[in-house]
């Protein structure tokens, strides 16, 4: 608390009580990230129940210069929520309730520390689901702030299609209403999308308006295997152009059905492997399912393994989402590097094929995965947290994934948004139009508090 000035201190903690901690335990769990990112722990956690209580804690901030940094359940990969410049870590996780489910709209409204698995616990006796799906169980009110996506956003969109309408509480405490709940307006700029993806630099979201979606009369899953990677994503890219609408397609190499093998006990042939579903009538998906044998069988797929029950696709996805923990057990006691790129369809197969040729060039273990239905890979790029030559190597790889995926019109992220861990490439793909972002930062943060150092460039 020293840190903190003592009138401020003292301002926060008469508005929130025991909600004002400086408690060890609070700050050092607000001090890492789910991956390699580290910063030193926040000068105290605030744990707000309303907007209302937000309106006072930001101007307050302000005026007194202190730093404000979100936080949602901490399952970030690029650093996004860590106080690299001190201040205060604002949690959100009391802010948990589902406020009203409209299901004649197909609608929801949720505080932001709703996680999403919570959500569709809510949801089922409605018949409608959320269906965004990073694997995590992140808050809605994080997924909203990095924009994120996950397996099922090639058939349902990542959260940027899917949110509808924001409360925000901005730098000095206003609190603005963005979006409707009708289906399409044309009034003025979009500032639900501004805020979709701000990383918590431009405002804090207190509620949400989500889109739901009716739950699928049949589902039907399947894992098949294939002899070598570029097969594999071939594959992918002929079943997309072919229209089928696949609910999910992902892509794991053979260095991640291994990991599999490992981690979770399963018996994968230890080659590249795509894990489908699909979603619909009884009719169309078998339909969709025997289309999508015919393509794959073209490229050699082999060993079919169809998940039939809801149980046998549930240990199915829950063993994709596990990817990342699964990895480690390829080298045990290493450190992550996750890397999060996005390409044009066409150019999916060559840029897979590259990321793997530098990773096996330079010695190391990187499993590759994917949520290749719309482009999206990643790899985890496994270090020794003692090598700076090894997170020096790993870095460089990820940079020259990033790279290839600019040159052919990708992005440098998909889903994991930009952090501190790919602020130093956002000039490389945005030009100007980065100054600009800097330019609205500065317009709605004047103080420069709001999660400082993310995303945006730095102040002149």
């Amino acid at each position: 608390m020293a840190e903190l000035p003592e009138a401020l201190a003292g301002q926060l903690q008469a508005l929130l009580g025991p909600r004002f901690s400086t408690a060890r335990g609070d700050l050092d769990q607000h001090a890492h990230s789910e991956s390699f990112h580290r910063a030193p722990a926040p000068d105290a956690v605030l744990f707000p129940e309303t907007a209302e209580e937000i309106a006072q804690i930001l101007p307050a901030c302000a005026a007194a210069g202190v730093p404000v940094v979100p936080w949602g359940t901490g399952t970030s990969l690029e650093g996004h929520a860590l106080a690299t410049q001190g201040g205060v870590s604002l949690d959100l996780s009391r802010m948990n309730r589902v406020l009203e489910v409209r299901a004649g709209d197909m609608q929801v409204d949720v505080q932001p520390g709703v996680t999403r698995e919570a959500l569709n616990r809510e949801l089922r006796a409605t018949g409608l689901f959320f269906p965004v799906d990073p694997g995590a169980d992140a808050s809605l009110g994080g997924m909203a702030s990095t924009r994120a996506s996950g397996t099922t956003a090639v058939r349902y969109g990542t959260m940027r299609e899917n949110v509808l309408a924001l409360e925000v509480v901005l730098a000095d405490g206003r609190i603005i209403q963005t979006g409707t709940r009708a289906a399409k307006s044309s009034a003025g700029y979009d500032l639900t999308g501004l805020f979709v993806g701000s990383e918590g630099t431009l405002g804090v979201i207190t509620r949400l308006t989500l889109r739901l979606h009716g739950q699928p009369e049949e589902v039907a899953a399947a894992v098949c295997g294939f002899d070598d990677l570029e097969a594999a994503v071939e594959c992918v890219t002929a079943t997309i152009q072919s229209g089928i609408p696949m609910a999910r397609i992902e892509f794991v190499d053979a260095a991640t059905a291994r990991a599999f093998n490992l981690h979770s006990g399963a018996s994968l042939p230890e080659t590249p492997h795509l894990m489908v579903e699909f979603h619909g009538s009884p009719g169309a998906v078998r339909e969709d399912a025997a289309r999508f044998g015919e393509i794959a069988t073209e490229f050699g797929a082999t060993g079919f393994d169809w998940a039939a029950s809801p149980e046998d696709r549930a240990r199915l996805w829950r063993m994709r989402h596990g990817a990342y923990h699964a990895a480690f057990a390829l080298r045990p006691g290493a450190a992550g590097v996750v890397t999060d790129v996005c390409v044009p369809m066409s150019q999916l197969p060559e840029a897979v094929a590259a990321a793997a040729r530098d990773i096996a060039e330079a010695g190391m273990i990187g499993p590759i995965v994917g949520h290749v239905g719309d482009g999206n890979f990643h790899s985890l790029l496994l270090v020794d947290p003692a090598s700076e030559a090894e997170l020096t190597a790993a870095k460089a790889i990820a940079r020259r994934m990033a790279e290839r995926a600019l040159e052919v019109g990708g992005t440098i992220s998909g889903e994991h948004g930009i952090g501190t861990g790919k602020r130093g490439l956002m000039a490389a793909q945005h030009g100007d139009a980065w100054q600009v972002m800097g330019a609205i930062k500065a317009a709605l943060d004047p103080c420069g508090i709001l999660n400082p150092g993310k995303l945006v460039p730095d102040r002149n």
